[in-house]
């Protein structure tokens, strides 16, 4: 009989023709008689060996296959091709012709081989009635497809595991994952990523086959896996799909990368980050907060950032305005902490999602930054960090005119101004509304020498962020007393009963600019009265002098020299 065709021989490398050779001696196969008699065994050329080959086939396994049966001459006699069906058979149990059996074992998937089976491996003297003559040798030409063993289970190889596992998968738990779905040689049946969109499903409730429940139990968001299910915990005897999508009897191998998971009965999730020292205060709902945030689904895409908006996100935080589990997620939180938060997809967007970046049921994980928070109730925090060691007998008040260094910041350490620029300290009268109003109330009761920190609600002010809390440390240079509304001097004793007199230096009848200054300064000098402090005394004896000359021209008379508190008497009785 003839032996395989000497030109395939001479294609195969030379290491692989050694190992047909030591195959076929040590297993005995491919021997003839020594006289040249008939094959005592089947003849086994492996002429295509995959690379990688996890298992061999083994009595009792069951194997899919294609073939090409022909006779010594080369005319076909049958071929699985031609049938478009696969052969599906358990091996070594009697189903095959024994050559067949025999050469099927040890075999991986996408192998190829060439089988010689001798006739009393075959059919024998007998044959096949109008197929197979009597006393035939036959050909094979086998590729194997799928090998599989009814006490296998499903097979599980971790690809890639992520070095954060906040969760893994648990019966019961709702999944979103990518997927490539092939056959054991490799043929694609279906991939997600086709689809533009990841495949959601419950995990243990009935909603896939059983070997998928079982190969997503424990999986991490962002693991990928690799996960061969055998026929009986996939689509069994009846494949799945129109014509051969997934073949009766097919062993599956899916190649999943897990997206995200939760479960409907899951909450809010927090992890504290950072927490800073002091904190004195936590949030709680009704407060208004600034934070910044880094939102990202679960697999690590980022989808939103505050942060490229250079602008924190401001909100009332346990009303309603923000997600339900954002809500959640910041109450409880100090000024300047920071905090991952966890939200199951029924707190967030739940199944829809929302734009073009959260997809339907996705877990969202927001890394916070509270910047500041404050309620609308909320007053000033003062507290003393200093007091001077004399005694303070006088403190500020409304009215006073006080000196004082200052530096403003952010709550989060971000400096806005500090008087230190300017080389000389900030002037007020507390009370005019000069400064914000948190600034003129953190500012009374201070003793000279006293260094205070005030913690200021939101107040409107140029160069300040919207709705900013403000940290102010502040320091008490100077405290004069002030002067009631609507006055620029004071006496400090009854003034002169013939004032108009005093101010008349030279006795015409007139009082000009000259005389009035001179007087004003003379009375100041002598401790009998005080003008506005923090004006430039020129500025304030000539504001004076307009108020006396009622007819502007130039000069005082006698009758145009009134007190404002005779002026002031005058206009009650007149509204009177």
């Amino acid at each position: 009989p003839r032996g395989p065709p000497s030109h395939s021989l001479l294609r195969l490398p030379l290491l692989q023709l050694l190992l047909l050779v030591v195959q076929a001696v040590g297993r005995g196969l491919g021997r003839a008689s020594p006289a040249g008699g008939p094959l005592e065994d089947v003849v086994i050329e492996r002429y295509h060996i995959p690379r990688a080959c996890p298992r061999e086939v083994q009595m009792g396994d069951f194997v899919r296959y294609h073939y090409n049966g022909t006779f010594e001459d080369g005319k076909k006699f049958d071929s699985s091709y031609d049938r478009n069906t696969l052969v599906a058979i358990v091996v070594g149990v009697g189903r095959l012709i024994t050559g067949m059996d025999r050469g099927l074992m040890g075999m991986c998937v996408n192998e190829r081989r060439r089988l010689i089976v001798p006739p009393h491996l075959g059919y024998g003297s007998i044959g096949l009635a109008g197929l197979i003559p009597p006393d035939a040798t036959l050909y094979f030409d086998v590729v194997l497809l799928d090998v599989w063993n009814k006490e296998d289970t499903v097979q599980v190889s971790t690809l890639l595991r992520p070095p954060h596992c906040p969760r893994m998968v648990q019966d019961g738990d709702f999944v979103r994952y990518h997927y490539n779905g092939t056959l054991l040689d490799g043929t694609s049946f279906d991939t997600s990523y086709s689809r533009g969109g990841t495949y959601d499903t419950y995990v243990g409730s009935g909603w896939l086959i059983k070997g998928m429940d079982q190969g997503l139990l424990g999986m991490c968001p962002g693991e990928r896996r690799k996960i061969i299910i055998p026929p009986f915990l996939a689509y069994g005897e009846k494949g799945y799909g129109e014509g051969t999508v997934i073949p009766p009897q097919a062993s599956l191998v899916f190649h999943v990368l897990l997206i995200d998971v939760h479960n409907p009965k899951d909450t809010v999730q927090l992890e504290t980050l950072e927490l800073p020292s002091g904190c004195v205060r936590r949030a709680g709902a009704g407060d208004f907060m600034r934070y910044h945030y880094n939102g990202s689904l679960m697999d690590g895409t980022l989808f939103d950032s505050s942060y490229s908006r250079n602008h924190t996100y401001n909100t009332y935080i346990g009303q309603g305005y923000i997600i339900p589990g954002m809500d959640q997620g910041l109450q409880g939180a100090c000024m300047g902490e920071r905090r991952r938060i966890t939200i199951p997809p029924h707190l967030a967007y739940g199944e829809n999602g929302t734009g073009d970046k959260i997809p339907g049921s996705a877990v969202l994980i927001f890394n916070v930054h509270v910047i500041d928070f404050h309620n609308p109730a909320d007053v000033v925090e003062i507290r003393t960090l200093s007091r001077p060691s004399e005694t303070c007998n006088e403190t500020t008040k409304l009215g006073d005119f006080v000196r004082y260094h200052y530096n403003c910041s952010l709550l989060d350490g971000t400096q806005l101004f500090t008087s230190h620029d300017y080389g000389a300290p900030q002037e007020a009268t507390l009370g005019a509304n000069k400064v914000i109003e948190g600034l003129d109330t953190g500012l009374q009761g201070m003793c000279v020498g006293e260094r205070r920190q005030l913690i200021v609600p939101p107040a409107p002010a140029r160069g300040v962020p919207g709705s900013a809390v403000l940290l102010f440390e502040v320091e008490l240079v100077s405290r004069e007393d002030g002067l009631p509304t609507g006055y620029l001097f004071v006496w400090h004793e009854d003034p002169p009963a013939n004032l108009f007199e005093d101010m008349d230096l030279n006795k015409d009848g007139e009082v000009p600019p000259e005389e009035f200054s001179t007087f004003i300064k003379a009375q100041v000098s002598e401790g009998k009265g005080r003008l506005m402090p923090g004006q430039d005394p020129e500025k304030t004896i000539g504001d004076m002098f307009q108020n006396q000359d009622r007819n502007q021209d130039g000069k005082i008379t006698v009758d145009e020299l009134k007190l404002k508190s005779d002026e002031d008497e005058e206009r009650v009785h007149e509204e009177l």
